[in-house]
């Protein structure tokens, strides 16, 4: 690295194969606009996932042009919606346990998992490391980096609200994938930025994706 030139430092968004692609898509976009670095990892099961719920493939060798057409869909799958820059934007299999972000000598902010399946949430809390969106979070605990864990199931049973206390023994924020109404939402895509706005909160980084509370009661219903 030359002399005043700043490493890169990424968020390291990993989406798991819980329902909820457009809350992935809401949170990427919303790094990007936040002038993030980001690094992204797709497991198996979310393609299956995303090709369900947006009839889009995530293809390997094409990933850019398939997550362009991602981020630029709106939460009621509207293509278009957006214009979204990719520039910032790379990506690692989840098959690659050789990829940089599995080591902890990567450089990184933390790392936002959206959404996160029960199966996903009990590989990180056992640290089974099966794939690399688990190994990065593993790594990402041991570094003490912040790692925000945005859970997508109900109802939720014993087992899996044990380890989401464990996660959080660790350290780690669990933002369930809960949309509030005071917010003053009128579409679908309002629902979704509260939650990518909540787990974006988590993380610290700035953004406009809902109205914030000021403590004005009716405020939703004049918004």
């Amino acid at each position: 690295m030359n002399a005043g030139e700043t490493q890169r430092a990424p968020w390291i968004v990993g989406v798991s194969g819980a329902s909820g692609t457009p809350y992935a898509a809401a949170v990427l976009r919303g790094l990007l606009e936040a002038g993030q670095d980001v690094d992204l990892v797709v497991s198996r099961a979310s393609r299956l996932t995303l090709l369900d719920e947006t009839g889009i493939s995530f293809r390997d060798a094409h990933w850019r042009d398939d997550l362009g057409q991602w981020l630029s869909r709106g939460a009621d799958g509207k293509p278009g919606t957006f214009d979204v820059d990719l520039a910032r934007m790379r990506y690692w299999n989840a098959g690659d346990l050789a990829a940089g972000p599995s080591s902890g000598s990567y450089p990184s902010k933390g790392m936002l998992i959206v959404p996160a399946s029960t199966a996903c949430v009990a590989g990180v809390a056992l640290g089974l490391s099966k794939d690399l969106l688990q190994r990065t979070a593993a790594v990402t605990l041991k570094e003490r980096r912040r790692l925000v864990v945005a859970v997508r199931e109900t109802p939720l049973n014993g087992q899996t609200l044990r380890h989401l206390v464990t996660l959080d023994d660790h350290g780690a924020s669990v933002v369930p994938a809960s949309p509030a109404f005071y917010a003053g939402a009128t579409h679908i895509q309002d629902l979704v930025d509260f939650v990518a706005g909540r787990v974006l909160d988590a993380a610290g980084v700035p953004h406009g994706l809902y109205r914030r509370w000021k403590g004005d009661l009716g405020g939703a219903r004049t918004t």
